[in-house]
């Protein structure tokens, strides 16, 4: 709860800022570079720390195996969930009422957007495979005492992503357009948490029926919601190991394969799709790189959709465990 107050009140701290120089789009080219600079030094941070926890290396086998399944299918099931609820709502790929007609400074912007997805994703690509090997290869070696590393891994990268979201709110303070964007949607972006949850629990569902692992094990993986840190530990506690490993797996790919695939998705699929990859961290990890590749408003709604799925967690996990 603390973390979420620090990256909401940063956040909005961000807006101020932004609202009070809004009209000055020459600023958005130095905050960008700092954007992407932060995003490079996070991501890496994020891989050096996977990489440098045994835990995790050592179970890249048929628990790993186990846990990417769940993940494709968790990811693809709340993709396509999100894309059949947009059509129904009558939203374009971009988020905005059918129909409606964008200024023409706005598309130019979404086209600009979509040409530095591709890069985005190779420098992010790189970053992660880059920490994950120093990590596993020269962590070890630099520090004795890993209780420390992780203490101050985890400390750079809690700063990163304060860097990162005080300039996601600054970004819509620019832009100024959030509040018109909400007026346009409505209350429907409410109904899109639930709806990605729907679609995390029915690929949760079919893949209970092949894995080994049972129907209310495997829909207890899918309702962690990719929060690593607390619904592994929920599901050990019913002494069910396996499932909690698996889980711990599960959440963790979650969060490194939305952050690779979110801007590809962006582009291809939809901007709210974007947010539906990465479940509770499209409140905090992801965030960023869902705004890079949409827009303020899309920002906002993947906070909400974060906030939302974070605080299902504790009620759905145990429910379904019983």
């Amino acid at each position: 709860m603390s973390d979420l107050i620090l990256y909401l009140s940063v956040a909005v701290i961000g807006y101020f800022v932004g609202s009070k120089l809004r009209g000055r789009r020459e600023i958005t080219k130095w905050t960008g570079r700092i954007q992407t600079g932060a995003i490079i030094v996070l991501i890496f941070t994020m891989g050096m720390r996977m990489g440098s926890n045994e835990e995790v290396m050592n179970n890249l086998n048929s628990i790993g195996l186990y846990a990417f399944i769940m993940t494709a299918a968790i990811i693809f099931c709340s993709v396509a969930a999100i894309t059949v609820s947009r059509k129904f709502f009558k939203l374009d790929k971009f988020g905005n009422i059918e129909g409606s007609e964008a200024a023409p400074e706005e598309v130019a912007e979404e086209e600009e957007k979509a040409e530095k997805d591709s890069s985005m994703t190779i420098i992010i690509i790189v970053c992660v495979v880059s920490g994950l090997a120093f990590g596993y290869f020269a962590v070890d070696k630099l520090f004795t005492d890993m209780e420390f590393f992780n203490t101050l891994s985890g400390n750079f990268i809690t700063i990163g992503l304060c860097i990162l979201l005080f300039f996601v709110g600054f970004d819509m303070g620019l832009e100024g357009t959030v509040i018109e964007h909400f007026k346009k949607v409505g209350l429907r972006v409410l109904a899109f948490p639930f709806i990605i949850m729907v679609g995390t629990l029915t690929g949760a569902l079919l893949c209970g029926l092949f894995l080994p692992l049972s129907m209310r094990e495997s829909l207890a993986i899918g309702a962690g919601f990719g929060w690593y840190t607390f619904a592994p530990g929920i599901i050990m506690d019913k002494g069910l190991v396996t499932a909690s490993a698996v889980s711990f797996m599960h959440n963790i790919m979650r969060e490194y394969i939305s952050v690779l695939i979110i801007p590809m998705t962006a582009k291809k699929v939809g901007y709210l799709e974007s947010m539906a990859v990465a479940g509770c961290s499209s409140m905090d990890v992801c965030l960023p790189i869902v705004e890079k590749s949409t827009r303020g408003d899309i920002a906002v709604y993947s906070f909400i959709s974060g906030v939302i799925q974070s605080m299902a967690v504790p009620i759905l996990v145990p429910l379904i465990l019983g």
